[in-house]
């Protein structure tokens, strides 16, 4: 699967599409909307900073709450470094902001594996208040360990989340963190960790209000699955997600024999391969519990080899 379409929500609010010299009559409440701010594409030749800047010229940017941060000047070659000191430059002109999503870009734009990224994390700094954050391109990603007291969601959407990543979102310190969402990928591109590198967030222990707990889009989804059945921070949970992954038999069989799943309000194994006995039992156990579970096969495919290999795929590499 590749991501064909941007966002349309962030932070409970639509995503308008702005563009530098739009009418100002036709400009939404600065408070109603997330403002999608893309630069340097056919249709928009402004760079994103110039573009931005004209935003901040034409919006009261003090009523902002959320920003969508689309393509940059060549994201195949370079990352938002330019985009983060922009945003943090202006920080005293956006004292509500509240959301950022940064890489809303799809495949005619860019393949996410090839969106070019950098340290995120002077973005976190820069906005204390921030609530949600969001990062999409795991080429060049950084995130080494933090505090942020504020941050109630944490989404990191790649084809391959390198380790130093992962282990940085392991070990920050998120209090207020409600929301964990990681894209784990493939090694093709990129993805290099082991279930013992998710072992801080799967004890909980510095995630003290964490409801939603999503690692998915992983090759390594059957280990990742056996690890979270014995995982402290599941008794918490409303919402488990280990979908979008190559989960198969012995990683749900390794759910069932794990410790109850049914004060789940929703379990999401969406793109798997299971077989049909297990999917049963998957519904036998937990479905009669009052749990939402979503085992669509969506898109899942494999191939086989001559010999009888099967290789199983993520629903988002490349």
């Amino acid at each position: 699967m590749t991501i064909g379409g941007h966002l349309g929500e962030l932070y409970g609010l639509p995503v308008f599409p702005y563009a530098p010299g739009m009418d100002q009559a036709t400009l939404p409440e600065p408070d109603s909307v997330a403002w999608r701010l893309a630069g340097g594409t056919y249709d928009n030749e402004t760079g994103w900073a110039e573009g931005f800047a004209r935003f901040c010229a034409e919006v009261d940017t003090t009523r902002v709450r959320a920003l969508v941060v689309g393509v940059w000047e060549d994201a195949y070659d370079s990352g938002p470094t330019h985009v983060i000191e922009a945003l943090a430059d202006t920080r005293d002109r956006l004292p509500a902001l509240r959301s950022v999503f940064l890489g809303d870009i799809v495949f005619e734009e860019c393949e996410i594996s090839w969106i070019n990224q950098t340290d995120v994390t002077p973005l976190l700094a820069a906005f204390p208040a921030l609530e949600e954050f969001g990062v999409r391109g795991g080429q060049g990603l950084v995130f080494p360990a933090l505090r942020h007291d504020r941050l109630r969601k944490l989404v990191v959407e790649t084809g391959g989340l390198p380790v130093e990543v992962v282990r940085g979102v392991a070990a920050s310190e998120l209090p207020a963190l409600e929301h964990l969402d990681l894209w784990l990928g493939t090694s093709w591109y990129g993805a290099d960790s082991e279930v013992t590198d998710l072992e801080p967030i799967l004890s909980g222990a510095r995630l003290p209000r964490l409801r939603h707990l999503a690692l998915r889009n992983s090759e390594i989804q059957d280990e990742v699955a056996a690890a979270v059945a014995s995982a402290p921070v599941v008794a918490r949970l409303e919402v488990l997600d280990l979908s979008m992954g190559t989960l198969g038999d012995e990683g749900a069989i390794a759910l069932l024999g794990g410790q109850p799943l049914t004060h789940l309000k929703k379990l999401d194994l969406h793109h798997n391969y299971l077989s049909e006995p297990v999917r049963q039992r998957l519904r036998d156990t937990l479905e009669a519990a009052g749990v939402e579970v979503d085992l669509d096969e969506d898109d899942a495919d494999h191939e086989e080899d001559e010999d009888g290999t099967v290789h199983r795929f993520v629903s988002v590499g490349e």
